[in-house]
């Protein structure tokens, strides 16, 4: 049995940025329940939390309507799930928050929290340029210049 449940899936710009010929991967966001990993009053101390080396702390203080998630994972479809540590880790989820704070981001936040994510240590899109013989040139934020195909401008 699974800890997660899928919350939403969306189609995302592979490396955070959408541009002309850009790849796609799908992003699911997983939550996983607030009571998941609340220890029951008289577990022993080292089996208190099995989840907590791989997920936000469960205090507890999430058990309620207004906050149902412990957390949300977010992953890339085709992920592999399953550590050494934890069958329910994610082996390279892009990115882990807490319920709490999950539900405080509004959209444009939390798109741009996956898009960092997917980007990882790449620079950010910052502008494109159309010329006239439809040749695509990419800004970044490094100031480097790209192609829409790839290559070096």
């Amino acid at each position: 049995m699974s800890i997660y449940a899928a919350l939403w899936t969306l189609k995302s710009p592979l490396y955070g940025d959408d541009y002309p010929g850009c790849d796609w991967v799908v992003v699911i966001a997983q939550g996983v329940p607030a009571r998941v990993g609340v220890p029951s009053p008289d577990a022993a101390a080292e089996h208190a939390d099995p989840y907590a080396s791989f997920l936000p702390s469960a205090d507890g203080g999430g058990v309620n309507e207004a906050e149902p998630l412990r957390a949300v994972v977010f992953v890339t479809e085709g992920t592999l799930k399953g550590t050494a540590r934890s069958a329910q880790e994610y082996v390279a989820p892009l990115l882990v928050m807490s319920g709490r704070e999950y539900a405080t981001l509004v959209f444009p936040e939390l798109h741009a929290k996956v898009c960092d994510a997917l980007r990882g240590h790449r620079p950010r899109l910052v502008a494109e340029s159309w010329g006239p013989d439809r040749r695509v040139r990419m800004f970044f934020e490094d100031a480097s210049v790209r192609d829409a195909d790839g290559a070096d401008a």
